[in-house]
């Protein structure tokens, strides 16, 4: 069968979760059978997230084939299991530089470039292009922002004119409003949510079904009200309270049957009842733990904890594989001196030292490492976590003073981490890096080997600096091994302390491939290795 659409839009504000709604919808379609994606429209006019400040739009997650997308595509994976790629996220900006690309190639013989039909015509082709692989049934497209901004105009104009162009029953809009409890008043508003979909409907799209978000349940008669003002029948009004995890939604979803509704707008067969005993058992092992640890993630952007979204959900993975409750406690590396670090960190089951760029808490960062290696305390490192703990090891170890990246010291007498050869020309940001999936062969008898149990294995990158292999005999002598090595360049992946009870650091980032259905092995035995330190820690306080 040819492919169906569905249009996610959202109103009133923003952060109201169009992102996990989508992904549970997803989730409850792909329960049923179908084969499901989803793709992102993103408003703004950066050609993709990859050179946004974290703190501006959260961590900017990596796809298998190395596009930088927005972290929406993160819950769309851990979600579905099934991995998405650069055509599932498309910005304002990608649509106009296609388009002006095409006006200086002379693709539009001479004519007026206008926004309509031009660049909504381009906007129709993204939507529709995941939909004509013939891989997928159902195409869910989530139109970020808030209708009303300008930004998601022409959008918003393009899903008006495909709803046209693709016939009665092959689309289907939802709209994700606010229902405001007014605690002076002591009651739900409607109000906010009928202004949005009028202004939705100004555009020329009506909503096929709304899904309310509220603090409160949304009483029968305020369901018939918004029905009755919003042009939508009252059974499509759905109901979306807040929710102890966002793995509940899906659930949550089922319970008002808008993947029923869905079904019904799109005269969908019914292949089967959702199949969800495998979503439920995780639920179950993550809401009965039968452990508790102490994780430290030392990072430079933890006032905003969006920017390591995929390291937190991995971390609720592998907390229930291993039945355990990960307590996440925030530092912010640029506090971490000599003077304190014994005490933030002594009584922590685990430490991870979060990725990221510049120079900016750098040496806390280093002090933390030292710490865990000196004290025995599991410690995991991603990408610059990976090569602040070389460094610190260049350093306390082996005593190469100066020892340090060049990313932060460029006249480092001892660049322990340096840039790639043919990264030293490029001066342009954004995709000037290592991105995507790259093989790495692991050795065998090494920790990194016995957590995998496999060989070979694929992982995903984004940074541009290595591992200097001029100071790896070195560095293995002195018992930090190599133990994961990309068989094309020979470029280290993975390091890993002898005689310490959990001392591993990747290179790449472990955490954009860890889903609900198969959480990663390295953040799985972390916390294994987590609740065996806390066990110790428990006996020594008694």
């Amino acid at each position: 069968m040819a492919a169906k659409y569905i249009f996610v839009t959202g109103g009133v504000t923003s952060s109201l979760g169009k992102g996990i709604i989508s992904a549970s919808l997803a989730k409850l379609l792909q329960a049923r059978g179908y084969s499901v994606t989803i793709q992102k429209f993103d408003p703004y006019i950066n050609i993709d997230p990859g050179t946004l400040n974290p703190y501006e739009h959260g961590e900017c997650f990596v796809t298998e084939d190395g596009a930088e997308t927005d972290l929406d595509l993160g819950h769309y994976e851990r979600f579905l299991n099934t991995a998405t790629s650069q055509a599932n996220n498309v910005t304002t900006g990608r649509i106009y530089y296609n388009v002006i690309m095409q006006e200086r190639e002379g693709a539009y013989l001479g004519k007026t470039v206008q926004v309509v039909p031009h660049i909504t015509d381009e906007i129709k082709r993204r939507m529709l292009l995941l939909g004509q692989t013939g891989e997928f049934d159902i195409v869910i497209t989530e139109i970020g922002g808030c209708v009303g901004d300008i930004e998601s105009l022409p959008f918003i104009e393009a899903v008006r004119q495909l709803r046209w162009d693709l016939g009665v029953h092959e689309s289907c809009v939802i709209h994700l409003t606010l229902v405001p409890y007014l605690k002076a008043a002591g009651e739900l508003k409607t109000k906010p949510t009928q202004h949005s979909v009028r202004d939705l409907s100004e555009a020329g799209v009506q909503p096929d079904i709304l899904v309310c978000r509220s603090e409160y349940p949304i009483p029968t008669d305020l369901r018939k009200k918004i029905a009755l003002f919003c042009n939508v029948t009252i059974n499509s009004v759905i109901e979306s309270l807040d929710a102890e995890t966002i793995y509940d939604v899906p659930l949550l979803m089922r319970k008002e049957k808008l993947d029923e509704r869905v079904m019904s707008k799109l005269k969908l067969t019914h292949k089967a009842e959702p199949n969800l005993d495998s979503w439920k058992e995780f639920l179950g092992r993550l809401k009965n733990p039968t452990a508790e640890v102490n994780i430290a993630l030392v990072g430079k952007y933890v006032e905003l904890p969006d920017a390591y979204k995929s390291i937190v959900e991995s971390f609720i993975h592998a907390g229930a594989a291993n039945e355990c409750k990960v307590n996440i406690k925030w530092f912010q590396s640029e506090n971490i001196t000599d003077e304190n670090v014994g005490a933030l960190l002594r009584t922590m089951d685990g430490v991870l030292v979060a990725p990221g760029f510049g120079e900016r808490g750098f040496r806390g960062k280093l002090e933390a490492i030292r710490y865990v290696r000196e004290n025995n305390i599991p410690f995991f490192g991603i990408c610059l976590g990976m090569q602040c703990a070389a460094v610190e090891f260049a350093r306390n170890v082996l005593g190469l003073e100066g020892a340090a990246s060049t990313e932060m010291d460029p006249a480092t007498p001892h660049p322990v981490i340096d840039m790639m050869a043919d990264q030293k020309e490029i001066t342009q940001k954004g995709g000037t890096m290592r991105l995507g999936a790259y093989t790495c062969e692991l050795k065998k008898g090494s920790k990194a080997y016995s957590i995998y149990g496999k060989p070979r294995i694929s992982e995903r990158h984004r940074h541009r600096y290595e591992f200097n292999n001029k100071y790896l005999a070195a560095f293995e002598e002195a018992g930090m091994m190599a133990t994961g090595i990309n068989p094309d360049t020979g470029l280290v992946e993975i390091i890993e302390l002898q005689n310490h009870p959990w001392f591993v650091a990747a290179q790449y980032h472990p955490e954009l491939k860890s889903t609900v259905l198969n959480p990663h092995p390295l953040f799985v035995k972390f916390v294994k290795a987590a609740i065996m330190k806390a066990a110790v820690n428990n006996a020594k306080s008694k």
